[in-house]
């Protein structure tokens, strides 16, 4: 009887108190979608610093080999929320861009059919709530070795990538925008949990070209 008491006891004494941490944990979660955990150039841990390029991969006449239009569309398997979303190729500091679509191909970088280029497409763990932005790459860490990327051109040319790395990276390493010799390879980036002074990286490299039936 005493045994049943002291548990009711400790029962009512820590209800309150994990009322309030779990309310604390939903309030720092909505809080971190804010301004405040966008992607940025900047110095702020807060933000997943997507990389700053003072080059190209290639020239233009390369990147002219492709479609005009070089909007490319994004599918994630192991990511429940990257289902043929539409990627524009912009600069890392477009945040108008990163509230709009998904995810952002890293103007500078190359395209997928490049023979030897660095796809990089970069997405908001948490992003913006009610945009487009909003949690798009948070179960990133999801995807694994082995697990397939599929990326489609505007002219519907679909391309396969198997990821072969994950890792992470600090804030001001370009070299996940580097070229491999030899290879044409999709890189994604989102940033870190909790405090979002990372880089979550994954790269995948082509295996399939499927072009579009006449």
């Amino acid at each position: 009887m005493e045994r049943s008491q002291a548990k009711k006891i400790i029962l009512w004494v820590l209800s309150p108190i994990m009322l309030l941490a779990g309310i604390a944990l939903i309030a720092s979660f909505l809080l971190a979608g804010r301004l405040d955990s966008t992607a940025t150039n900047s110095e702020d841990p807060g933000g997943f610093n997507v990389p700053r390029l003072e080059t190209t991969q290639g020239n233009e006449e390369t990147t002219q080999v492709g479609p005009e239009d070089k909007t490319l569309k994004l599918t994630v398997p192991a990511m429940s929320r990257i289902e043929d979303d539409e990627v524009p190729s912009t600069d890392g500091g477009d945040e108008g861009a990163l509230k709009k679509f998904a995810a952002i191909h890293l103007e500078g970088t190359g395209f997928p059919w490049q023979d030897e280029a660095n796809v990089y497409i970069a997405g908001h763990r948490l992003g913006f709530p009610n945009t487009e932005s909003w949690l798009t790459f948070w179960d990133m860490d999801k995807v694994a070795v082995g697990d397939e990327v599929f990326v489609t051109d505007a002219e519907g040319t679909e391309y396969t990538y198997k990821v072969f790395k994950d890792f992470t990276v600090g804030p001001s390493d370009t070299s996940v925008t580097d070229p491999e010799p030899g290879k044409n390879i999709l890189t994604l980036q989102t940033c870190t949990l909790p405090d979002y002074s990372q880089r979550l990286v994954i790269q995948a490299e082509l295996t399939d070209t499927a072009e579009k039936a006449a």
